[in-house]
């Protein structure tokens, strides 16, 4: 027990010395990190807070026009921050003078200030879960430090979500502390740091994969199985179904209420990749009923989030081709937007593959994961791989070469070597035999083949 106990505590003294020195790394930058959309989603979290409207944009013009005149000289990686083009002054003097021209304009109603055409900005409106999400932060520390430390709980929220995640799948505490590590280093953890929805978005996404790796466990461990008796990895190990089921419905609705159509196309993604192998499983007589039953979930709630995004009557697939197309929709719609929206596709990937070519560190880990995926048998890759379709879903819907460099609209791609990579640190193992083993002979006895089956899941671990 005291060896046990030690193990429990060089597990959490790890965790916690990858967040704290994530945090130290950060405090370099604490400002500087506002982009175009940071003012709209502080305009609607002070006007949630009781501010008038025009106060509420006054105050989010003021800090994005501050944020901006930060160097963009940081140790912190991945960030690729733009040089500053414009004074203080002439950004509030510009952003001041777009509020009262589209006041002017018609938009004079909605929870953000008028910075553009009310349909352009109807997109904010329906995200109301992040500007919620930053009140209290805003209210109790003001607005640099509020935004900085919602990001830091944004952003520890997902690593530990990821390090449960692989304990969860019967990965070794390295390999969990790994892939805390890997969350926060790579550009999962600086979106999740930007003042943005992107960030809640991802962290909200690491909780749907969680339950999704629990949901497809037949049954918890107990602490003897397990091999710990607290801590996070004891947590991992002895939840359940139930708890999965839980985490996976209410991670979806939060993402519906904060960015919905990533909720959209993760669940749809997760879907489509646990039916696959729903189907696979059964072909090889293999259990596949916990695979198939988190597969229904996921569909399921894909048809909940459409619904509701409908009936809201929130902006859906056609209104975010023709905001590409006409430039935030500042010039008349194209009757029909979609040629010219596929024309942009193939502009926008094959410029995104030359980026890649010529900086070559997102193949690189992603060939690791394709490694690991060969050589490991985790059910944690089938929803490594689903997380990173709908990140490739999600900048498919906005091939924007504007975001050519950046990392938010494909960020799921990145936690498939983020849950993969890990997984190279521990031994391989062959699957378990989801068939129960039939009872053998003891001593005269018999003893019951699922005690087997559990001896088989943790030594593969």
């Amino acid at each position: 027990m005291p060896n046990t106990r030690k193990k429990q505590h060089l597990g959490l003294i790890g965790m916690l010395l990858i967040a704290v020195s994530f945090a130290g790394l950060h405090l370099t930058a604490v400002t500087g990190r506002a982009s175009p959309d940071t003012k709209n989603y502080l305009s609607y979290a002070l006007s949630l807070s009781g501010e008038s409207r025009e106060e509420a944009g006054r105050r989010a013009i003021a800090y994005s026009c501050a944020s901006g005149q930060h160097a963009s000289l940081s140790p912190v990686p991945w960030t690729n921050r733009k040089t500053v083009g414009e004074s203080e002054e002439q950004c509030v003097r510009r952003l001041d003078d777009s509020v009262a021209y589209w006041s002017r304009h018609g938009n004079t109603s909605g929870m953000t200030a008028p910075f553009a055409n009310q349909r352009f900005m109807a997109i904010f409106e329906a995200r109301p879960g992040y500007p919620l999400f930053l009140v209290p932060f805003v209210a109790v520390f003001g607005i640099t430090w509020g935004l900085w430390l919602a990001g830091l709980v944004i952003a520890l929220a997902g690593s530990v979500c990821v390090l449960l995640t692989l304990r969860a799948a019967g990965a070794s505490r390295r390999a969990g502390l790994a892939g805390q590590a890997l969350y926060l280093a790579l550009p999962t953890g600086t979106v999740a740091m930007n003042p943005l929805s992107d960030g809640l978005s991802l962290a909200l996404g690491t909780a749907v994969v969680l339950g999704c790796v629990l949901l497809l466990q037949d049954r918890p461990r107990t602490d003897g199985e397990s091999g710990t008796g607290g801590g996070p990895g004891a947590w991992a190990a002895a939840a359940g179904p139930r708890t999965g089921a839980a985490l996976v419905a209410g991670g979806l609705v939060l993402m519906f209420f904060v960015r919905y159509s990533q909720a959209l196309l993760l669940a749809a993604a997760l879907a489509g990749v646990l039916l696959v192998r729903a189907g696979w499983l059964r072909r090889k007589r293999r259990q596949f009923t916990p695979v198939l039953r988190a597969a229904a979930l996921c569909a399921g709630l894909t048809v909940c989030i459409h619904a509701g995004a409908h009936l809201l009557g929130w902006p859906m697939g056609r209104d975010s081709a023709q905001d590409l197309l006409t430039h935030h929709y500042q010039r008349p719609d194209l009757p029909n937007p979609w040629p010219e929206f596929f024309v942009q596709e193939g502009v926008f990937w094959s410029a995104w593959l030359r980026r890649q070519a010529a900086s070559p560190v997102l193949p690189v880990l992603l060939a690791l994961s394709a490694w690991a995926l060969l050589r490991r048998r985790s059910v944690v890759l089938p929803i490594a791989l689903a997380a990173g379709a709908a990140g490739l879903l999600n900048q498919a819907g906005h091939p924007n070469l504007g975001q050519l460099y950046g990392y938010r609209l494909i960020v799921f791609l990145w936690l498939l070597p983020v849950l993969a990579i890990p997984l190279l640190l521990d031994r391989p193992s062959r699957e378990p035999s989801p068939v129960p083993a039939q009872p053998e002979e003891v001593g005269g006895g018999q003893r019951d083949g699922t005690v087997g089956v559990a001896l088989q899941v943790r030594e593969g671990a």
